[in-house]
């Protein structure tokens, strides 16, 4: 019997399987199940409702994106013509490999996106050639990042 995702509550396993994943997302569901003192087929159930949840979304590799050539990383601040515009750019911008984030925003921006571009010529290109081009942005104003000091998850 499939248990509904929207039937289930989130309890303290189900936080410690979370938080000992965000630390490690490559240790494996025994070793969790060892230091949680549960079983095997445990983790693996609960890890099932949580991304039948939508809770846990995957996992990821995070590289160190300058170590692979890209040395910009910018924020771009995008005015839209109308915000009913938004989702239409969205999808245009999310056919530009540089752009690595996009948000929708409140504020005097209608959308934020981060970019990484491999040099200021590449991230000139990127704006001029292809941001600048889509229909329905009206400007943007550009944001270079000098260091990254912090990235992290949510505190679970």
């Amino acid at each position: 019997m499939k248990i509904k995702p929207e039937n289930y509550q989130i309890d303290k396993l189900d936080l410690d399987i979370i938080s000992l994943l965000m630390k490690d997302s490559t240790i494996p569901y025994t070793e969790i199940a060892k230091k949680l003192i549960v079983s095997g087929g445990t983790i693996h159930v609960r890890m099932r409702k949580l991304k039948d949840m939508g809770v846990v979304k995957g996992s990821q590799l995070i590289i160190d994106p300058s170590k692979m050539g890209y040395d910009i990383c910018a924020f771009i601040g995008v005015y839209l013509e109308k915000g009913s515009l938004y989702h239409s750019v969205a999808k245009q911008l999310e056919k530009f490999p540089e752009v690595v984030e996009l948000h929708y925003t409140t504020g005097i921006y209608s959308m934020f996106a981060k970019l990484l571009c491999k040099n200021t010529q590449n991230l000139r290109e990127v704006l001029n050639e292809k941001i600048q081009s889509v229909k329905g942005i009206q400007r943007t104003e550009t944001f270079i990042s000098l260091e990254e000091t912090m990235r992290r998850q949510a505190v679970i």
